[in-house]
């Protein structure tokens, strides 16, 4: 087992007994190799096609994209948003229902009719904002292939400006509150939404991420908050200008308005007219996935990372359990919130949240500040906690951690010190680990579990200290920046990456992103995909039969280098990805 520091684990990883030999007949095909190709590379044996992309029309007065002015802000409203992120798809009387995350929009390329690559007018502003969401559309496979069904019933946006109700605890708050929901009870549009959750009963839960990259101050003397300054706002956005056509996010104007960003959405797929919540018991974060698990005695719960460097991971579990033929609605409203610790001797306790632990007046203020209360409770500072996966086969978890540049060298946004050691044992981290844990029991409701790191991401055709990484990690199989984690329904995890693809130095023979499948029983990693060039590989679903697998593809291109996925001259665009074995057999 792991001791204390890389090196231990590195040790403990390479005297498991692993027999690489006997695990390699049960991935069932050949690891393609690292490259940079403008393109889709898979095994001998498997075939891709785009299922939609960015632009796609959804309804039937939608219009298809015009490359020369990449349309206009009623266009986009009406299509398929940009940079997919987490998805899922939904099966009812035969008929299949995808909801896709809308991340964020690539600037340079929606602007790229302008000769600033930025928004120029109103409606450009509008535009890169009807990009931002959650789409839902139904879509079908016929001799054609999967394609999105123009015109469904079931096609729908949820953009910036969709109302959405707020619930559990914050729900009218005084923090809650501005000119235009002075009761601080309905919410107005989801935005940067990373990864996603499935629910029990059937919905579907989108993840607000990087919220603070859209507000701004209309006078450049603002001063920030220390909660502010925690959330990462400031005077000015990230360029997409929210503020000129929407005083929302001004936060002079508005100051209420950032504090109703943060949340889990949940939204019923196959309702369209029914208005999406805001779960605020699960607390206010960058969230990167929700992982739902129902516990042995029915409870809910579901296991959280806030992808922000040295910040927690989370899990919330419901007062009330969970009936398959009852009403579920308020199970995310109702229950207790905590944050992780991880001890150096290989146990670990989730610490409650509630106003005698923090010193915090009400649930509402720590569903709010959720940062604020990890921090006075004694959680431990992670290296950006990603997405979260629950082994389908045993009660296991498995986080992403995907890079920390400021491990062991500078604090969190809050002040507190990232020391080195535990499921976080290099400084400055580049590459990432995947840290693994078990609740006591095998019960997920347990406060104390244990823990170990089942990878260390590394390099070791340049190096031979711990960034060589663990001893699963290989020249064949070696990558940087794990990101969106998925179990399929046999218990292979499913690895993608966000990382380095320049393909040189430190990140020298890791190619572009890619996608990789691990054995966890064997430790085994196997490199199954490869995507273009400057584009980030994420998001994961099967179709119920489980003979095609749903991958995303995002900001391909995103420096000005590829054409993917319609090749010639043509712009990239983010898109959604159909893979299916050639001998149509199950995929996971």
């Amino acid at each position: 087992m792991l001791t204390v520091g890389a090196a231990g684990f590195i040790t403990s990883i390479a005297t498991k007994g692993v027999s690489i030999a006997k695990a390699a007949d049960r991935f069932g095909f050949n690891a393609v190799p690292a490259n940079t190709l403008d393109e889709i590379t898979l095994p001998d044996g498997y075939k891709w096609e785009v299922m939609a992309k960015w632009g796609d029309p959804l309804f039937d007065d939608s219009i298809e994209l015009d490359e020369k002015t990449r349309g206009d802000a009623k266009s986009q409203a009406l299509s398929l948003g940009d940079n997919n992120d987490g998805m899922d798809l939904f099966v009812k009387d035969g008929r299949n229902i995808f909801v896709v995350n809308n991340e964020y929009v690539n600037r340079s390329i929606i602007f790229g009719n302008r000769e600033s690559g930025l928004p120029e007018t109103s409606d450009d502003v509008l535009k890169g904002k009807m990009g931002h969401g959650v789409t839902v559309m139904e879509v079908l496979r016929d001799d054609g292939g999967w394609h999105i069904l123009k015109g469904s019933e079931f096609n729908r946006r949820v953009t910036p400006d969709t109302p959405i109700e707020i619930s559990g605890p914050a729900k009218g708050h005084d923090l809650m509150k501005t000119s235009l929901d002075p009761d601080g009870i309905m919410a107005q549009g989801t935005w940067n939404n990373c990864g996603n959750g499935r629910t029990p009963w059937g919905t579907y839960l989108a993840c607000e991420e990087n919220f603070n990259g859209y507000f701004s101050a209309s006078d450049a003397s603002f001063e920030q908050t220390p909660e502010q300054k925690r959330y990462g706002l400031s005077s000015e956005d990230w360029g997409y200008a929210w503020a000129k056509i929407d005083d929302r996010f001004d936060l002079l104007k508005e100051p209420n308005e950032c504090n109703r960003a943060g949340y889990v959405v949940e939204i019923d797929p196959f309702n369209p007219n029914s208005t999406p919540k805001k779960r605020t018991a699960l607390g206010r974060f960058k969230h990167e996935n929700a992982e739902v698990v129902i516990a042995g005695n029915g409870q809910i719960v579901v296991y959280m990372g806030d992808d922000e460097r040295g910040e927690f991971i989370y899990k919330y579990v419901s007062n009330d359990r969970f009936s398959a033929a009852g009403d579920n609605s308020s199970l995310l409203d109702d229950g207790k919130l905590y944050a992780a610790k991880f001890n150096d001797d290989l146990s670990g306790e989730w610490l409650e949240l509630n106003p005698e632990t923090t010193s915090m007046p009400t649930q509402a203020d720590i569903c709010i500040h959720t940062r604020l209360a990890g921090s006075k409770v004694g959680a431990t500072t992670m290296d950006r906690p990603e997405w979260v996966a629950s082994n389908p086969n045993k009660a296991e978890l498995y986080c992403a951690l995907t890079n920390n540049k400021n491990r062991g060298i500078k604090p969190n946004a809050g002040g507190h010190k990232t020391p080195v050691g535990g499921p976080n044992p290099r400084p400055a981290n580049k590459y990432g680990q995947i840290v693994r844990w078990i609740p006591e029991g095998g019960d997920h409701v347990s406060t104390k579990f244990t823990w170990d790191l089942f990878l260390l991401a590394g390099n070791p055709a340049v190096h031979k200290d711990d960034k060589a990484g663990s001893a699963n990690i290989t020249q064949a199989n070696m990558f940087n920046s794990p990101d969106g984690i998925a179990f399929d329904s046999n218990g292979f995890l499913w690895i993608q990456t966000d990382g380095k693809y320049s393909n040189e130095g430190d990140f020298e023979g890791m190619g572009n992103n890619q996608m990789l499948v691990a054995d966890t029983e064997t430790g085994e990693i196997r490199r199954f995909l490869v995507g273009p060039n400057e584009c980030e590989v994420t998001g994961a679903t099967w179709s119920a039969d489980g003979r095609t697998m749903f991958v995303g593809i995002q900001h391909p291109g995103e420096k000005g280098n590829s054409h993917w996925p319609d090749g010639g001259k043509s712009i990239p665009k983010s898109a959604i990805i159909a893979i299916e074995r050639e001998d149509g057999g199950v995929i996971g």
